[in-house]
C-alpha cells in the first residue's frame, strides 16, 4: 500500500513537471504580445538577470507573473482606457500584496531561506517582494552585499542612524550587510536573526565568545544585546554605555584603598575636606560617586574577561571576578 502511494506522488510529481513544461512554450508564445508594446524604451534592460535565460525551462514568462492579461493584452472596444494587468507590482498597485506575493513564491517557496516567510514580521506588515526586489533589472541592489543596506535603511531609519555612529559593524564599507545577521523572508529566532537566538547569530563570527567558560557571566550568556547595540554606539565595542555606567547597572558600584564616595573618602561628603572649597557630593549631584567619574575608571581595567574566564585558580583574586 505504501508503494502504491509513494507511485502515485511521483506520478503527480511527473504530471505536474510535464504541465509545467507544456505550459512554459504556449505562455513564451503569448507573451510575445506584451514585448509589442513594452519594449525596451519602456522596460530597462535584463537581458542578464535570472529572470531572462532563455535556454533554462524554469525560467517565468510575463504570464507566468502577470497572469493571462487578456482584456489588457487586446482592450474591449466598448471601453476607453486599456485594463491593467492581472497582477501589478507597483507601490500603487490595487493588486493585493497577498497575490502579488503569491506570484514570486510559485517559484521561490522551495528554497529554505524562505520557508517561513508566512507569519514573519515582514509579511505580516503588508510587505510585497516588490517592495525590496527589482525584476525588470540586471542588478537587485538587494542582491549585492554593497547596496542591500540602502534598501533596508529606506523604512529601518533608526538603524540607518546607529550604523552611521563611530563603533559599527562594517555595513556602510560593504564589508557586511543586514542579510549577514538577518533573514529577511522569516526566522525562528527573534527580530529576524539567522540562528535561534541572538547569541548563536554572534557567535557565527565572534565565536571566542561562545565558550563555555569555567566561570560565566550572565548576561552574555543570557543576550549579548542587554550591553552591546549591534547596530552601532558612539561607544567603543558598540557598548550601549560606557563603563562604570554600563557596569553599574547591575552591579553596585564598590572602592579600593579608601577611595570614593563607598570607601569614606574624606570630602567627598561633607564636609569639604583640607584644600577643598565643598564638597564632592553636594544636594545637586544626586548622590553618585563623582570621583569614579572625574578619575574615568573602568570596570574593564581590573575584569578584564567580562565574557567569561577558563581560569581555575581558587586563590584571591577569584577568577569569579573575571580577573585574568
Amino acid at each position: 500500500m505504501r508503494i502504491k502511494r509513494a507511485m502515485a506522488v511521483v506520478a503527480l510529481g511527473l504530471f505536474g513537471l510535464a504541465g509545467v513544461a507544456m505550459g512554459a512554450p504556449r505562455d513564451a508564445a503569448a507573451s510575445q504580445a506584451c514585448i509589442e508594446c513594452h519594449d525596451a524604451e519602456d522596460l530597462p534592460d535584463m537581458s542578464r538577470s535570472a529572470h531572462a535565460v532563455a535556454t533554462d525551462p524554469r525560467t517565468p514568462t510575463c504570464i507566468t507573473c502577470h497572469g493571462p492579461s487578456p482584456t489588457h493584452v487586446k482592450k474591449p472596444p466598448n471601453v476607453s482606457k486599456r485594463p491593467p494587468p492581472d497582477i501589478m507590482f507597483k507601490k500603487a498597485a490595487t493588486t493585493p500584496v497577498g497575490e502579488r506575493n503569491a506570484a514570486c513564491l510559485t517559484c521561490h517557496q522551495k528554497d529554505f531561506r524562505r520557508a517561513m516567510w508566512g507569519g514573519s514580521q515582514h509579511e505580516t506588515a503588508d510587505l510585497a517582494c516588490s517592495s525590496c526586489h527589482k525584476i525588470h533589472v540586471n542588478h537587485d541592489k538587494v542582491l549585492a552585499k554593497k547596496s542591500e543596506a540602502e534598501t533596508c535603511i529606506t523604512c529601518h531609519k533608526e538603524q540607518r542612524t546607529q550604523i552611521a555612529k563611530p563603533s559599527h559593524h562594517p555595513v556602510p564599507e560593504g564589508r557586511m550587510t543586514c542579510s549577514d545577521c538577518h533573514n529577511v523572508h522569516g526566522s525562528a529566532g527573534p527580530k529576524l536573526a539567522r540562528r535561534d537566538s541572538i547569541n548563536a547569530t554572534c557567535y557565527s563570527c565572534h565565536a571566542e565568545k561562545r565558550g563555555p567558560f569555567v566561570f560565566g557571566h550572565e548576561p552574555v550568556n543570557e543576550d549579548c544585546a542587554i550591553c552591546h547595540n549591534p547596530h552601532g554606539s558612539t561607544v567603543q565595542g558598540m557598548l550601549k554605555a560606557r563603563a562604570p555606567v554600563l557596569c553599574q547597572q547591575c552591579h553596585t558600584p564598590h572602592v579600593a584603598g579608601g577611595v570614593g564616595a563607598v570607601g569614606g573618602q574624606p570630602g567627598v561628603f561633607p564636609p569639604a575636606a583640607p584644600g577643598q572649597l565643598s564638597s564632592a557630593i553636594t544636594g545637586t549631584s544626586n548622590g553618585k560617586n563623582v570621583v569614579n567619574m572625574w578619575q574615568g575608571r573602568s570596570c574593564m581595567n581590573c575584569h578584564t574577561q567580562v565574557h567569561g574566564t577558563n581560569n581555575p585558580s581558587a586563590t584571591n583574586p577569584t577568577p569569579r571576578l573575571f580577573f585574568r
